[in-house]
């Protein structure tokens, strides 16, 4: 029987979840859960430095809000816990298993100070940066123990060999084999006790029978330092997926400046959380067919990790507005209102009808700030220009304008029933005994009434909305203008 698989998402928790991280988490959710596996939260927070207060809320939040569920985490112990590296840090396992790989001649103890690491300092493709001579590999056995026993501050590194290669399979980009020259000893247990990053992550994966790990490529460069530490312990590998950038649209990488690196800023900016989510599915994975909406279920059903692409995949807003549009549409009316009422109340404060306002606009927009220009007429008529009377098409322009919404104002008085249907009888009555065209009746009123070129509805549905007392005073403030 295959092994049941089980993926992680193990963030830091350092800010904001930016939108690559949310795509390495929906990744890995999409491929435990095709095949009936696990997906676990782990919090990855030894880099005390980082640490960001409220962090972690924001990953819990995200995640609950993406509908990305987790089989196992901090709160939901299924026997491989705890989940928060700081926690598992209290057992001592990885002093423990970093101590088993100096035993095995993998690792070795490291007591240069700063001042000596300084001194190997030099400059590699443009970058300084520190490459270690293994002179603490060459320590007697007597110098570690007096060093250990005067507590003389140390780290343990990895034992990389200057000779030969190191390969690993990645599921995406294939075999990828690397000269261990290239490789640095890199440190497993920091001066302060605790593990790093990359070494806590091996020891925690093998801990958890992790059977997939997915991260950016750029990770691509140390994972045959990972590969050499399960090599070390004789531990299976787990697969590797290892996924491409995400860049904006000039082909720069995402950056926080750019107001939608992050997940938070997205939702600030008016998007629905299906929308997103939908929409980071698709960067850089494709389904066989084209179809581009999916429900968080039905891409439980087609992801396919191997249809992940290697090329850089372009964040592009223009994109996930439009996306965002189709959700819009696809809504329940009351899930709408709920989520639109606070963007219309920033515009409107008088007792209309906003629910009516909302459904004029609802097929319009594609984020809920769009809302504001959309319908800010209806609380007060805009200062406009009387060009806008002016319409080639409509074949309207000041004068004949002037005279219909001279001659509709008495009518439109006398009229009771301000119902779109009984509006649109009593002026389709006026068009019709006068003899003009439509338009020629209906963009000065509509003009008359918004102040604007574009509106979300017609005439009959703003008078209704705004009633008579408001469509008469606005269609006598036009007739005003055109008189000028």
């Amino acid at each position: 029987m295959s092994q049941k698989i089980r993926t992680r998402f193990a963030p830091s928790p350092t800010g904001k979840m930016h939108v690559g991280n949310l795509r390495t988490a929906l990744y890995e959710f999409l491929i435990a859960k095709h095949e009936g596996g696990d997906f676990i939260l782990r919090i990855e927070d030894t880099d005390q430095e980082r640490f960001v207060e409220g962090a972690i809320e924001i990953i819990n939040r995200t995640l609950a809000k993406t509908g990305l569920t987790y089989d196992e985490g901090p709160d939901k112990d299924k026997g491989y816990g705890p989940y928060v590296q700081s926690e598992r840090m209290a057992s001592g396992i990885y002093l423990q298993y970093a101590k088993e790989l100096v035993e095995k001649g993998e690792a070795y103890y490291c007591f240069c100070d700063k001042e000596r690491l300084e001194s190997l300092r030099q400059e590699i493709a443009g970058k300084e940066i520190v490459v270690y001579d293994k002179h603490c590999l060459h320590l007697s056995k007597e110098e570690i123990e007096s060093n250990l026993a005067a507590g003389k501050p140390y780290v343990i590194r990895q034992n990389v060999p200057r000779e030969g290669t190191t390969t690993f399979v990645d599921e995406i980009y294939g075999e990828i084999t690397v000269d261990n020259s290239e490789l640095d000893d890199m440190i497993l247990i920091k001066s302060d006790g605790y593990p790093t990053y990359n070494f806590a992550n091996v020891i925690d994966d093998h801990l958890m029978e992790i059977t997939h790990v997915v991260r950016g490529n750029e990770y691509i460069s140390s994972t045959p330092k990972y590969q050499r530490l399960y090599d070390a312990f004789g531990w299976e590998s787990p697969k590797y997926i290892h996924l491409s950038l995400i860049t904006d649209e000039n082909h720069k990488k995402l950056s926080k400046r750019s107001g939608h690196a992050s997940f938070e800023d997205l939702l600030e900016q008016g998007f629905i959380a299906e929308a997103v989510v939908n929409y980071i599915a698709l960067l850089g994975w494709s389904p066989e067919d084209n179809q581009e909406i999916f429900s968080l279920d039905e891409l439980i059903k087609v992801f396919d990790y191997h249809h992940i692409s290697k090329s850089p995949a372009v964040f592009d807003i223009v994109k996930l507005k439009w996306m965002n549009g189709e959700y819009m549409k696809a809504m329940d009316s009351e899930k709408f209102y709920e989520m639109a009422m606070p963007y219309i109340k920033e515009v409107i404060t008088k007792p209309l009808d906003l629910k009516k306002i909302l459904d004029m606009v609802k097929t319009r927009i594609e984020i809920f700030p769009d809302i504001k220009e959309m319908v800010d007429f209806f609380e007060e008529l805009p200062e406009y220009d009387p060009v806008m009377y002016t319409h080639k098409k409509m074949k309207t322009n000041a004068e004949n304008s002037l005279e219909v919404l001279q001659e509709l104002l008495p009518i439109l008085e006398e009229q009771e029933d301000y119902s779109v249907e009984a509006l649109h009888d009593r002026v389709m009555e006026y068009i019709q005994k006068k003899g003009i065209k439509n338009g020629q009746g209906l963009w000065p009123l509509r003009t008359a009434v918004s102040g604007k070129q574009m509106t979300p509805a017609g005439a009959f549905e703003i008078m209704e909305v705004i009633g008579k007392e408001e469509s008469l005073k606005r269609i006598r403030k036009g007739i005003e203008l055109l008189s000028e």
